[in-house]
């Protein structure tokens, strides 16, 4: 289809008509059914209204404040901080139900589902005045559904274990419930079934037949929320759920009876999902490609008070690959300051841990084995964890000048019909011989021993404590971990991927220090006495104080409206 556009010029007092002609793209049905999704989100997010929920401006900066120190201390990233305070509200209103304690005060629905609300807008995790007082009601039947789960679960009183690792996965899901019901990402959920199916048309899995197709479309489905948006098991869990159980969200009395009857098995199911062998290469071919999405998103936030003008800017060709070349070179340039934001912020968390153990532990151990600390030790034990971060940071490459090419061209192939269509291969790997199974472990192994061996060599020779030793080794694989996934979230506009030799030879001793960093990190987030000690003895004073400044400053408007 073409369309013609005339332009009147004048030169030399005399008319010339430039006759100009565009081509008019015809685009996949998959790309144009997000379009007319996009503008439907946006005219519904338009007219939406109703009664809000207001907090006290000076008690939100207050709030605030704590947040931005909880982000530190349990070391979370950007898109995990709303549903993090979601899971702590959580948690410390049904202590008293799931943990029996009987001096406790009694859980009460209604108080925990409007304080909740409150906290998490205080907090700056949803905007004042945006909230329809309606929400709480929703909170709080949400919170109903899962206590009963938690409260009707057959676990044997004995297995201590269990229940508690059971009780933490139905809080995080109940977060993320909670989370989805207060700030609907209809935008995000849009273009992840969008790359879903668009990515999925293009796998071939072979053999062919080795798995169902279902099976095939579930993967790509998780890896496209593990690479679109980071997200983490629980959302992912939680969507998949609504998705083997359309009432989740809101079940009868038999739906309910018979989730609380099989919890279990429905917890082992999601588990097998989330493990599947094929995972990690339905992630490869997702994240090559998620650069698209995530370009296509900043389109739509542009235009986000024009939607209706989607349809002919993807519709020109010209246009688009404009648009793109722009918010790419955007990315581009704040992709340092985001990183090096990541880098602050989970070396912070590293270093007040460090302050902990140091004085908590490192320092009592020291002393029992009749060691101790000189100056250069103690500034060698707080300050070069964090400088090998900053130095691990500073290695990580934006990509390189070929790249937007490739990002243009692969776009136009997801965009319009009559562009060629990539296939993507998956082929089930056969299971290597004993031999070199056991020579690729044997230099693993040797590289991860030499990794830890020189860092560890090194903290002696600055005549630290052994103990202390042992600890800061570990420091360094912890932000070895981090900086890893700080340079797979430097890839996100990255679809032309280039290794070095020299980034293959760093591959082989960071990545088993990363995978030993990466545990600990696991078992930090498990075990991280100082965020308990934040939940128990000082985030119940914070928030009574941040509620009592709020009706402080009630009580004074009241007094100022008798002044007239």
């Amino acid at each position: 289809m073409r369309s013609t556009i005339l332009f009147s010029t004048n030169n030399n007092n005399s008319d010339n008509t430039t006759k100009i002609e565009t081509k008019s793209e015809i685009l996949t049905d998959e790309i144009s059914n997000l379009l007319t999704k996009y503008q439907n989100i946006c005219e519904k997010r338009a007219h939406s209204g109703g009664i809000t929920i207001h907090v006290d401006e000076v008690a939100s900066q207050i709030a605030k404040i704590y947040e931005q120190i909880r982000k530190i201390i349990d070391w979370k990233e950007e898109n995990l901080l709303r549903r993090s305070a979601i899971e702590r509200i959580i948690k410390r209103g049904m202590i008293s139900k799931i943990s029996n304690i009987t001096f406790l005060s009694n859980l009460n629905l209604d108080t925990l589902s409007e304080t909740m609300v409150l906290e998490l807008i205080r907090g700056g995790h949803l905007r004042n005045d945006s909230i329809p007082k309606e929400k709480i009601k929703e909170v709080k039947q949400i919170l109903k559904k899962y206590l009963f789960i938690i409260e009707n679960a057959d676990i044997p009183s004995i297995d201590i274990k269990k229940k508690i690792n059971f009780y933490d996965w139905a809080m995080s899901i109940a977060a993320c419930e909670i989370e989805d019901t207060l700030s609907p990402p209809l935008e995000e959920q849009a273009l992840i079934e969008t790359m879903t199916d668009l990515i999925n048309q293009r796998i071939k899995v072979i053999p062919t037949k080795s798995i169902t197709a279902e099976e095939q479309r579930l993967q790509t489905y998780i890896a496209t929320y593990r690479t679109l948006y980071d997200l983490d098991d629980s959302i992912i869990s939680y969507n998949l759920l609504k998705i083997k159980y359309n009432d989740w969200q809101n079940p009868d009395k038999t739906t309910l009876q018979y989730i609380v009857k099989n919890i279990f098995k429905i917890q082992a199911d999601l588990s097998i999902e989330l493990k599947h062998p094929l995972r990690k290469q339905f992630f490869n071919i997702c994240e090559k490609y998620d650069t698209i999405f995530t370009i296509i998103e900043d389109i739509f936030k542009k235009y986000k008070n024009n939607s209706n003008e989607l349809n002919e800017i993807f519709a020109d060709k010209i246009k688009l690959q404009e648009l793109i070349t722009e918010f790419y070179n955007l990315r581009f340039k704040s992709l340092k300051k985001r990183l090096l934001k990541l880098a602050v912020f989970s070396t912070l968390s590293v270093f007040v841990a460090n302050w902990f153990t140091f004085f908590i532990v490192e320092i009592p151990l020291a002393h029992i084995f009749y060691e101790g600390f000189n100056p250069f030790a103690t500034a060698v034990d707080f300050f070069v964890p964090s400088l090998a971060m900053f130095v691990i940071v500073s290695m990580i490459r934006p990509p390189g000048k070929s790249n937007l090419p490739e990002l243009l061209a692969v776009t136009n192939k997801y965009v319009y019909i009559n562009e060629d269509k990539d296939i993507y291969e998956i082929k089930i790997k056969k299971k290597k011989g004993l031999i070199t199974r056991l020579t690729i472990s044997i230099f693993y192994l040797a590289a991860c021993l030499t990794s830890f061996g020189l860092i560890a060599w090194a903290f002696y020779k600055a005549t630290l404590p052994m103990t202390s030793v042992i600890f800061d080794t570990f420091t360094i694989a912890l932000n070895v971990f981090a900086a890893l996934v700080i340079r797979n979230k430097s890839r996100e506009i990255t679809v032309e991927e280039k290794t070095s030799f020299g980034e293959f030879i760093l591959d082989i001793f960071s990545l088993p220090m990363a995978e030993i960093g990466s545990w600990i990190a696991n078992k930090w987030k498990e075990y991280n006495i100082i965020s308990i000690f934040f939940n128990v003895a000082i985030e119940v004073p914070i928030i009574s104080l941040i509620s009592f400044v709020e009706s402080w400053r009630q009580f004074f408007k009241d007094k100022k409206a008798d002044i007239h």
